[in-house]
């Protein structure tokens, strides 16, 4: 088993090390691989696009041709987790910074989102809420984060704060706008493996 890790920008690392000690808990072996070009995807059970900045992170997936075999990957029913920037690259429709930098959204989950809903990098902050995943309440990382504006009947809200979206599922399909890698709570990486190895 592989799950890949979009390493075009963002907190790559820090997901790596995430999912390789959520296997280690769960005793299991598996490969996390850095996804630098095309041809990695098809071998992956499992695939995170993490955060970063979103107009790039659209632009590389186009280029290097990532986006039309993460595509792909949906149709195949693989587990996708997007982070912050992540979830605004899943969505189907963005805001007027979306459409002002002409970015290339991979339109996989029924939502739209607006780009920097918290503000700038110096608003970044921590909060804790309650994820309905979860049996307790996850403390969360927010650095310029977005937030789903509204989503499809399909679409499974996770989380509000403030009672803004900033969690969501879509089958296979898992959007936060805040950074789980940036804690050390394994919760919601171990929830996304969870879907990996019950595909």
């Amino acid at each position: 088993m592989k799950i890949g890790v979009i390493a075009i920008q963002g907190a790559v690392s820090e997901h790596i090390d995430a999912l390789r000690r959520a296997l280690t808990e769960r005793g299991v072996e598996a490969e996390v691989v850095a996804i630098k070009q095309k041809g990695v995807v098809p071998e992956c059970g499992g695939i995170v696009i993490p955060g970063g900045e979103s107009t790039t992170l659209c632009r590389m997936l186009a280029r290097e041709g990532i986006a039309e075999e993460i595509k792909d990957a949906v149709t195949r029913e693989v587990p996708i987790l997007g982070t912050c920037a992540g979830l605004i690259v899943l969505a189907k429709e963005g805001d007027e910074q979306v459409e002002k930098t002409s970015q290339e959204l991979l339109g996989i989950m029924d939502t739209k989102v607006n780009r920097n809903a918290f503000g700038r990098q110096r608003d970044s902050f921590e909060a804790e809420f309650e994820v309905e995943i979860l049996d307790s309440p996850f403390t969360g990382v927010f650095i310029r984060a977005p937030r789903i504006v509204s989503c499809g009947p399909e679409v499974r809200v996770l989380s509000r704060l403030d009672d803004l979206i900033i969690a969501a599922e879509q089958e296979n399909v898992l959007a936060l706008a805040f950074h789980p890698e940036l804690t050390e709570d394994l919760r919601i990486h171990q929830y996304f493996l969870d879907k990996v190895f019950d595909c």
